[in-house]
């Protein structure tokens, strides 16, 4: 993503929900609508990759992620109630403590996993994000610069539009990885307190950066209203 697109001028995030007009059957809301192009498509298409992308971000650190940190968490705590019972000096008479650790190393390599499954997510957001670009440089010696300006794709954003507003996308989904590495690095110690791995926990789950700049905050209702076929399968 190491070119952008320095002749654009305006804001890189949305600005304005879109415009919902009424939707007659057959009556197109653009020109462009009655006669989808390639580039219509293509656009489409990768709107709709940087969707499946953004719900398999989610998938990875709910489901994987937060499986992984959960039982090194609670595989903690029980192994610190099962000393608790104790008398200070002595041991567990079965062999818990090897089992245990066995558990909580399995659930870290989990972890530093799901790290690596983010960073191959982001950099197809990236991808995907260039390629956009790409798509928008293709229509302007095709279409015309005037077209990708001004034109509206299928209702009110022009193709410019779309891909001046989705060039950010990937921002919220860094700082969140650089978030979540953070936590895994604090997980690592088996001596970290219940409270303080409770808190990170909870960090884990609200995924602070994608709460309102997220895919599904700040893009989905967008591309539901202003993309034809949006949910067509």
């Amino acid at each position: 993503m190491s070119k952008r697109l320095a002749s654009f001028h305006g804001p890189s995030t949305p600005t304005s929900s879109p415009v919902s007009q009424p939707r007659h059957p057959g009556t197109p809301a653009s020109p462009s609508r009655a006669s989808e192009t390639t580039i219509h498509r293509k656009a489409r298409t990768l709107l709709q990759e940087l969707r499946s992308l953004s719900h398999g971000w989610d998938d990875v650190v709910l489901v994987d992620g937060l499986n992984a940190a959960r039982t090194l968490v609670d595989t903690r705590t029980e192994l610190d109630n099962a000393f608790a019972v104790h008398a200070p000096g002595s041991l567990p008479r079965s062999p818990i403590v090897g089992p245990k650790l066995a558990v909580m190393e399995k659930c870290i390599v989990q972890l530093d996993t799901v790290l690596t499954k983010l960073q191959k997510n982001l950099r197809r957001m990236g991808t995907v994000v260039d390629n956009l670009e790409a798509l928008y440089h293709e229509a302007q010696k095709t279409k015309g610069p005037k077209w990708c300006k001004e034109e509206p794709l299928w209702l009110s954003w022009s193709l410019e539009k779309f891909v001046l507003s989705i060039g950010s996308i990937t921002t919220p989904y860094h700082r969140s990885l650089v978030l979540l590495d953070g936590l895994v690095n604090q997980l690592r110690s088996h001596s970290l307190s219940f409270e303080t791995s409770r808190l990170i926990i909870n960090q884990w789950i609200e995924q602070l950066y994608l709460v309102e700049n997220g895919w599904d905050a700040q893009w989905e209702d967008i591309c539901a209203v202003e993309v034809e076929k949006w949910d067509a399968r």
